[in-house]
């Protein structure tokens, strides 16, 4: 019982959590979604580049693409935020002045790109070679065809994986702190660390991992019911809802059972 009333004490002073609660929301939430939002749309664009990159033909794009996923992939978070934070800081200052924000941005991009392409590269791959044969042999070139058909599909296959991803990248976002924060530049898991260090009680760590569950699951069940609809549109079946027939999509209508055309009176 002694065990539980002090981790009750630890972690459940609602009274540290008050007095947290404000700053918080005003502060710590906004620069946690800035941050989060900003590294997703570049990590995703620089991911889909990757992806490209990886599927090339030619191994002048193949290769440097797999070496930076690679080297991404295998350094810690931690790790790469210090090389572009500190590495950078000189060239930051220069352009930004001390805001550590765009530094700590783009190495959040960096390394959800080296995930981001994988996601979308595998998504693409899975797409059945008879469709980019089926809208070549109807006359779209081959960038057309991945533009239009191919990649809608494998992106649309491997969104789950791509949102998962996005969350793992909110809870990164805690990782900027390493670069150094204003007050008014502190994202949530900050607040919540000084919190704890200025009263000596973890509940404000406690209120912010509260924050990052509010704005993480609604997400994971968002994704899941967007990922289902469209499953459940596939499988209704008719030429409305088969939007993986690559006839369909390249604007032409689909023949009948047994190849031939309709029969006119």
């Amino acid at each position: 019982m002694e065990t539980l009333a002090t981790l009750w004490e630890t972690f459940f002073d609602w009274q540290s959590m008050r007095e947290a609660l404000p700053e918080m929301l005003t502060v710590g939430l906004p620069n946690t979604l800035l941050l989060a939002l900003l590294s997703a749309i570049l990590g995703t664009l620089l991911g889909m580049l990757l992806a490209m990159a990886g599927l090339a033909r030619t191994r002048w794009l193949r290769w440097p693409a797999r070496i930076y996923t690679d080297v991404f992939r295998g350094l810690p978070a931690a790790v790469t935020i210090l090389l572009i934070g500190v590495g950078l800081a000189p060239l930051g200052l220069a352009w930004w002045g001390p805001n550590p924000y765009p530094l700590g941005i783009l190495a959040l991009s960096l390394i959800a790109a080296a995930y981001i392409g994988e996601i979308f590269r595998s998504g693409i791959q899975s797409v059945e070679a008879s469709q980019l044969e089926a809208t070549r042999a109807l006359g779209l070139s081959h960038g057309a065809a991945m533009r239009l058909v191919i990649i809608p599909q494998g992106v649309r296959r491997v969104l789950p994986a791509w949102v998962n991803q996005l969350i793992a990248l909110i809870k990164d976002s805690s990782l900027v702190y390493f670069l150094g924060l204003v007050a008014s530049q502190r994202e949530l898991f900050r607040i919540g660390q000084d919190y704890a260090a200025n009263t000596g009680n973890e509940s404000a760590l406690l209120l912010a991992g509260l924050f990052y569950l509010v704005i993480t699951v609604p997400l994971t069940h968002l994704v899941n019911w967007v990922d289902r609809r469209l499953r459940e549109g596939r499988a209704g079946g008719g030429p409305e809802s088969d939007s993986d027939d690559p006839v369909a999509l390249a604007g032409e209508t689909a023949l009948p059972a047994g190849g031939k055309g309709t029969q006119h009176a």
